[in-house]
């Protein structure tokens, strides 16, 4: 009977050992956030966080405080303008993230380059041959030849003479 009860423990304590690594975790608090607001001037543009998370300005998002982050501003015809966000550590209150609203002013992208215009250089001239010197003709222009005789249609069938 020991025997027996030895063996269910010895087998519960090597299943404890494999799973043990998973326990550490359980007793873990769950990271805290902080809301940050993004805006920008003009509204309506792309903010991504290093962390993935996006969204149109005027926004919020919930963001993990574990550690500073990187948000990117992007709008069609504008350049694109980065700010960092960095965890201030509170004494007796949950960390929180600043700037808190994080206001970006986006720079209008400069013109694209004017296209120069591209060259292209003519074929070689042939060089012209020498205009003969304006000589009288020597017999006067033959007359036009006489039309020729209309002829019926063409069939796929004999003719057959008229009677």
């Amino acid at each position: 009977m020991y025997r027996v009860i030895a063996i269910i423990g010895g087998a519960l304590a090597l299943a404890a050992c494999t799973s043990s690594s998973d326990l550490g975790d359980l007793f873990k608090p769950a990271p805290s956030m902080d809301t940050v607001r993004f805006e920008s001037e003009p509204p309506g543009a792309d903010a991504k966080t290093s962390n993935g998370q996006t969204c149109k300005t005027p926004c919020a998002l919930a963001l993990p405080t574990a550690g500073p982050l990187t948000v990117t501003f992007t709008l069609a015809g504008y350049q694109p303008a980065s700010e960092n966000i960095e965890v201030i550590e509170n004494t007796g209150s949950p960390p929180s993230l600043r700037p808190n609203p994080v206001v970006v002013e986006l720079t209008p992208a400069p013109p694209p380059p004017a296209k120069k215009p591209v060259r292209r250089h003519p074929a070689a001239k042939k060089p012209a041959a020498p205009k003969p010197a304006a000589a009288q003709p020597a017999a006067p222009a033959p007359a036009p030849a006489a039309a020729p005789a209309q002829q019926a249609p063409a069939s796929p069938w004999p003719s057959t003479p008229a009677r």
